[in-house]
């Protein structure tokens, strides 16, 4: 069980909770500061006291004011209206995430919320309740408004739930556990819409997928320097260390570790003087690709604690204050630094695919890796989806975050599209993982025409887990298939 104060929330127990299945608990503490503002927003109706989003109008209508009467269907309209995302839904996993993030936000107590809103959102998490959530149109300022509506319409009994895959109505879901929907109250609505769930729940689950990529794509590129008698002493501890990156040295160390014993390596002299880029360049490349994450993290990790919504009510409700949290510009710069960031990792890794098909380039390794060159061949359309797919990520990995348009009559005049940056980050993601499927298949295909025998105790681990999701290229076959057992095995 995690608990949830609002400020302690990290990357390694949202893994747990989204891919282990980890319940979550409210904390007391945190619980009474939501009470408390809570009770403020109850004396500003009361006082009939005008603050924006609490007996106002939303966006230009700002300076609409609201009788009493109507602040409940305020509430309401603002999350149907709003409710008007398209496209595929985001995953299960991703909806969870937006959940979990939107009551961790909640939690500390700055935006008014009843505590029985927040009870139900842990019961959402706790009970697998993931709301169906459209990923096309937010701009990521003002908040994720149109995601966070569709999740928000699932409290109120509207709307749809991931049920086996496919979508139930939400109604039918709180009927089953014997549970009326939610009425929101004053404030309500707008606390639940106003924030970067969205962009950073997908971010999260883009981060954790891309560090375990960066990792795979480690073990594999050894792979490759076994099938193509790669030098290692361009590992050298010395030399990373006279650079000074810490991730640049530590992907030289875990190279030199996934290569330790290896009969197929060599050294500088032994065959040749010096490998070429891809080769020889995996710890400054790669390493790069890690300082990139290392920054994507401490973003996330930020924002997965921060209070996003708008306006924020301190001191219990003394002070009551207009401002832009809900602005996504840190999270839309964290994943277009992301998608450059994971897309080099399928750049480099598609020139040693090349390395290794390219008799020219591969060492004495058939030509394409075919059996029979000429009859069959072999690997050769394999480097043409990996270098599809690499020229996909150029596209993709143009800055979301460097557009603007603005919305709400001007009164929003700028805005991030951080969601949209989160969800071509996930794309690249997904594209670099199949180009290292490819590289894996056609690094096992070499290394097992040299001797597997021959090669470095770890790789030969690595090797044997692959051969449980696919064979090595011994003959012609359709390799689609292949490559997609092998992606969901580098994200299993």
């Amino acid at each position: 069980m995690i608990e949830l104060t609002g400020s302690s929330l990290t990357l390694e127990q949202m893994k747990s909770i989204l891919y282990k299945g980890q319940q979550v608990a409210l904390n007391a503490v945190s619980l009474e500061r939501v009470q408390r503002s809570r009770e403020a927003v109850d004396r500003i109706v009361e006082n009939d006291k005008t603050v924006y989003g609490i007996n106002t109008g939303f966006g230009k209508f700002s300076d609409v004011k609201i009788d009493e009467k109507d602040t409940k269907a305020l509430q309401l309209h603002l999350i149907r209206s709003h409710a008007c995302g398209v496209g595929e839904p985001f995953s299960e996993k991703v909806s969870r995430a937006m959940v979990v993030l939107r009551l961790n936000a909640l939690m500390k107590g700055f935006s008014g919320i009843r505590v029985e809103v927040l009870e139900r959102f842990a019961f959402m998490v706790n009970n697998d309740i993931h709301p169906v959530i459209p990923q096309q149109g937010s701009l990521g300022a003002s908040g994720d408004l149109a995601p966070l509506s569709h999740l928000a319409l699932v409290l109120l009994g509207e709307g749809f739930v991931w049920r086996d895959g496919g979508h139930v109505p939400a109604a039918q879901v709180w009927n089953e556990f014997g549970m009326e929907p939610i009425i929101l109250e004053a404030k309500e609505g707008l606390a639940l819409i106003n924030g970067t769930q969205a962009m950073t729940a997908q971010g999260v689950v883009n981060y954790l997928e891309a560090e375990k990529l960066a990792y795979s794509s480690e073990w594999i590129a050894a792979m490759t320097m076994e099938a193509l008698h790669g030098i290692t002493d361009a590992f050298h501890p010395a030399i990373h260390e006279a650079r000074g990156y810490k991730e640049q040295v530590d992907v030289a160390s875990r190279m030199l570790t996934w290569l330790e014993d290896s009969v197929l390596t060599t050294v500088q002299g032994e065959k040749r003087v010096q490998d070429a880029y891809s080769i020889r360049c995996i710890p400054q490349v790669h390493g790069a690709s890690w300082q990139v994450l290392s920054y994507v993290k401490e973003k996330l990790e930020i924002e997965m604690n921060a209070a996003t919504d708008n306006p924020l009510i301190f001191e219990d409700g003394e002070v009551v204050v207009s401002g832009g949290n809900f602005h996504g510009q840190p999270i839309a710069f964290a994943m277009d630094f992301l998608k450059i960031g994971v897309a080099e990792l399928a750049n480099i890794s598609e020139r040693r695919i090349e390395r290794l098909v390219n008799p020219q380039l591969n060492e004495g390794l058939p030509p394409f890796l075919s059996p029979q060159p000429g009859l069959q061949s072999g690997a050769m359309i394999l480097q043409y989806s990996a270098a599809s797919l690499v020229s996909e990520n150029k596209t993709l990995a143009h800055p979301a975050s460097v557009d603007s348009i603005p919305s709400s009559g001007n009164q929003e005049d700028h805005v991030s599209m951080g969601t949209i940056g989160s969800r071509h980050a996930q794309q690249i993601i997904k594209n670099a993982r199949n180009v290292l499927a490819i590289e894996a298949l056609c690094a096992m295909t070499g290394c097992m025409f040299r001797g597997e025998d021959k090669m470095a105790p770890k790789t030969r681990g690595q090797l044997e887990g692959l051969l449980q999701v696919a064979e090595p290229i011994k003959e012609d076959r359709i390799f689609g298939p292949d490559i997609e057992k092998i992606s969901d095995y580098l994200n299993a």
